[in-house]
């Protein structure tokens, strides 16, 4: 069995989305001959918590947990999880006079201030006060387990940072994983930096595909993204295409289902960055067109970021078909996902590089249920049409979006909604199981499975024009 040591800053009983892909690399890795340690972040005060994705943790695996160093951040951490518990309204703290907090363009002022702020001091990431105890650890556990390589995923990217001084310091080569899009796609964080900075952000990712073993990606179209916009860092020949996934067999569909007094379509996690306003549009426009179909359906939303959702739905008179539910653990949301007639996806709000985001999809490939998604042209829309899903709708097409929730209802009724599940042997190409032969290629230093043709597809929209050129480095 050979030695590696996993970087995975986000780690259970963290209960966060960028959790499951390392999660199930290392559930399958054992299989394929090599054994991990693990490196993590000591977060289980932050957060989102979920101990029963602990159970999910092999007993033979050692997870060494670098503890918070930023006092900072922990008060951020702290006061976005107040505020979130404020907004949901689950908090405690009364306000007897509105003088006594601040303006709301006051909250806004003070806020994007701590946003810049904090965009000129973190480099290249919040997590940058974990750089240098997460070294030390890693240092030991590659030199007490003899470790062939060091993998790691991102974000958040200060862990792209330890791999490397680590691999520096002990001469093991380092694997770098892309969850995100870092420097190419927008976020919150990043569209604050000054460009200065965010160009030392890019000549550092250049360095850091220089020097890598090997990188993966989870689209042909964001490798080619970044053989464009950092050109002379990257090798075709260490180039590897590893999409997100699920871990576990299919679930069987059971037309229990379809015998409900209502057709329950899902939609499980955070909603903040996802785009509804078309979906309740089109749910609106259900409802007056066909009242009696529309009065069968049950939207649950549940995750984070769902109380404007529950108000725009209250607005648009859908507040009888749109219900709201706070987050729930994992295990939960797999006891949801097997009661819901179909499960629903939402393309993100339009920024820079959106197309190349949302992971959601894969999970609902596990569950065996008809998906209705509700995208623009991006990766997800791509993925359904490989796995044959029909029920799809342009996220700017509210009209699409009512035919679409029709046809569902209207399959639901007949007991015929096994006629719109995704093709199971097109599903399992995301497997974790294939997935991890995948992965393995890249450890040991292999050309890639799935070869990486520079020029072979088109960069998205949102990035055209965007990357690359002249003062990019």
């Amino acid at each position: 069995m050979k030695s590696m040591v996993m970087i995975a800053y986000n780690f259970p009983p963290d209960g966060s989305a960028g959790v499951y892909r390392p999660l199930r690399f290392l559930r399958h890795l054992p299989g394929s001959g090599w054994h991990p340690t693990v490196v993590a972040a000591d977060n289980r005060h932050q957060g989102r918590y979920d101990p029963g994705l602990l159970s999910l943790v092999s007993d033979q695996v050692e997870v060494i947990r670098i503890p918070g160093q930023d006092v900072w951040q922990s008060i951020r951490g702290w006061q976005a999880r107040r505020s979130q518990r404020r907004d949901s309204g689950g908090g405690t703290e009364k306000r007897s006079k509105n003088l006594e907090a601040p303006s709301p363009s006051m909250r806004s002022y003070l806020r994007r201030f701590l946003s810049k702020a904090e965009g000129w001091y973190y480099h290249p990431d919040g997590a940058m006060t974990w750089i240098k105890p997460a070294v030390k650890a890693t240092v030991k556990v590659c030199q007490r387990t003899s470790a062939k390589v060091i993998w790691v995923t991102g974000g958040p990217w200060s862990s792209f940072v330890v791999a490397r001084k680590a691999s520096s310091q002990t001469g093991i080569p380092y694997v770098l994983d892309f969850r995100d899009s870092w420097t190419l796609a927008g976020s919150p964080f990043y569209n604050d930096r000054p460009e200065w900075i965010k160009r030392r952000d890019r000549r550092l990712l250049f360095q850091l595909f220089k020097e890598a073993q090997a990188v993966t990606f989870r689209y042909h179209s964001e490798a080619e993204c970044y053989w464009r916009a950092y050109p002379g860092s990257l090798d075709p020949s260490r180039i590897h295409i590893i999409p997100n996934g699920f871990d576990g067999t299919i679930e069987e569909y059971s037309a229990t289902v379809s015998s409900q007094n209502k057709c329950m379509v899902l939609y499980a996690g955070t909603i903040t960055p996802y785009r509804y306003d078309t979906l309740l549009q089109g749910l609106s426009l259900l409802k007056k067109s066909c009242p009696a179909l529309a009065r069968h359906l049950q939207l649950l939303f549940v995750g984070d970021g769902i109380d404007e959702l529950a108000r725009a739905a209250s607005t648009l008179d859908v507040s009888d078909i749109v219900k709201v539910q706070s987050t729930v653990s994992y295990a939960e949301v797999c006891r949801l996902q097997e009661e819901a007639s179909a499960l629903l996806l939402l393309g993100l709000i339009p920024m820079k590089g959106y197309e190349l985001c949302g992971s959601k999809v894969f999970s609902y490939l596990k569950a065996g249920r008809p998906i209705i998604g509700v995208v623009p042209q991006d990766e997800m829309k791509n993925v359904l049409h490989q796995v044959g899903v029909e029920t799809i709708a342009d996220i700017d097409s509210p009209s699409e979006i009512a035919s679409v929730f029709r046809q569902v209802l209207e399959a639901w009724q007949k007991n015929m909604l096994s006629s719109l599940l995704p093709d199971r042997n097109a599903c399992k190409i995301y497997s974790a199981e294939r997935q991890t032969m995948a992965l393995v290629v890249a450890l040991e230093g292999e050309p890639p499975v799935e070869a990486f043709v520079p020029g072979s597809v088109e960069i998205p929209h949102s990035l055209r024009g965007g990357i690359g050129g002249k003062g990019w480095l």
